[in-house]
């Protein structure tokens, strides 16, 4: 799962280390920062196994956040995609529909298309914002 810089700020400033949740992952040219795994399951680091729950729901990462739909700006060749239309975008939405909360009888959280389009362009903008210089001057000030 990828974070913004803004992410690992949250949640560096929840009280969590980024040494200790930040993975660095090469992709072509460009570094990207991966929330780290459990290495004995490969699972979320901050999902509590035993309770099913997030450990920093609150400043949990916006891809997250975004969870269990994603944005994208081309479709992806799914039976009945249509492009939604915000902001004069052409945007595709998506969701999992593995995720137990879609299409529940009483939904924990209701959000709009328009909601879900705001957030995926939000990640959107801060993911190429985010870069190595970007993570040496955020680690400097988190340790003044």
């Amino acid at each position: 799962m990828y974070l913004t810089l803004k992410d690992i700020e949250r949640v560096a400033k929840a009280g969590h280390d980024p040494q200790e949740f930040v993975t660095i992952s090469v992709e072509g040219n460009k570094i990207r920062f991966v929330l780290a795994v459990r290495e004995w399951d490969l699972g979320c680091l901050f999902h509590d196994p035993e309770t099913g729950k997030c450990m920093i729901h609150d400043v949990r990462p916006l891809i997250c956040r975004i969870y269990p739909f994603m944005v994208s700006r081309k479709p992806l060749g799914v039976d009945g995609e249509m492009p939604f239309q915000y902001k004069g975008q052409e945007l595709w939405l998506y969701y999992d529909e593995g995720c137990p909360g879609i299409n529940a009888e009483e939904p924990e959280t209701t959000i709009t298309p328009e909601e879900i389009a705001e957030l995926g362009l939000e990640f959107e903008r801060e993911f190429e914002r985010t870069d190595m210089e970007g993570l040496a001057r955020l680690i400097d000030r988190l340790e003044k």
